[in-house]
């Protein structure tokens, strides 16, 4: 669906989206921006092209003063957070064996350590009011994955069980924490491995749809999430995944 055709089910809301500079990150903003949201963007550093927001918040998310100070300054600027799209992440690829105890850690910090501490910080800003979160997560934290690449399944597989938690944890204070489980899509992250033909066609024969996601079936999926049409949704993981998952 194209931005100009979402309805406004968002209006009045302010989100958050963290690496939301590029890729399903930059996706998420123009969905919640069209279905008119306010839009911070929490990334390490702007880009050219970036996609249209109302503030910008240079952040690592992994650097727990940093997230504090960001989402503060959100609140300043925008207004109380009621959506937090955590969409910031990372990978290094290397067999188990080779994988450097530095490397692990670092994925670990970004994709799992910082889901967290944004998640708190839009909760403590959401408590007494309610409000929605939701994680990028990965048919890897699901899987074990179809390649070497250990420390971002396992952070995954971290991020669903902490969207478990937090949904357990928060519900009776009206806040929602879901998250969604993509398959492979064109990324920066992904965009070394799918030009490998070899690598791009064991991910097609893998998946029953015969082919890869796209960003916008992403985000469309976070649009659902965080909206009132997801209003007794909370602790679920949503494969966007072309049946990769039911094989």
């Amino acid at each position: 669906m194209s931005d100009h055709l979402i309805p406004q089910v968002l209006a009045g809301k302010v989100a958050a989206v963290t690496g939301g500079v590029r890729g399903i990150g930059a996706r998420c903003v123009a969905r919640l921006a069209a279905a008119g949201a306010r839009v911070a963007i929490v990334d390490r550093a702007p880009d050219e092209g970036m996609p249209s927001h109302d503030h910008l918040a240079r952040c690592d998310v992994a650097e727990e003063a940093a997230v504090v100070a960001a989402f503060a300054g959100i609140a300043e600027a925008l207004g109380p957070i009621d959506i937090l799209v955590n969409g910031a992440g990372l990978t290094v690829r290397a067999p188990a064996l080779d994988m450097r105890a530095a490397d692990f850690t670092h994925v670990i910090s970004v994709n799992l350590t910082g889901a967290f501490l944004c998640a708190r910080e839009a909760a403590r800003q959401m408590r007494g009011r309610g409000g929605a979160i939701v994680s990028i997560a990965s048919v890897m934290g699901l899987s074990g994955g179809l390649f070497p690449n250990v420390a971002y399944q396992s952070s995954k597989g971290g991020l669903v069980n902490l969207t478990r938690a937090l949904a357990v944890e928060w519900a009776p204070l009206g806040i929602r924490v879901n998250a969604v489980a993509p398959t492979y899509v064109e990324t920066d992250l992904t965009r070394g491995l799918l030009a490998d033909p070899v690598a791009t066609g064991r991910i097609i024969d893998a998946t029953p749809m015969r082919r890869l996601a796209t960003l916008e079936e992403v985000a469309d999926a976070v649009l659902f999430l965080v909206g009132p049409g997801a209003a007794m949704t909370t602790g679920h993981t949503l494969p966007v995944d072309g049946g990769f998952l039911a094989v």
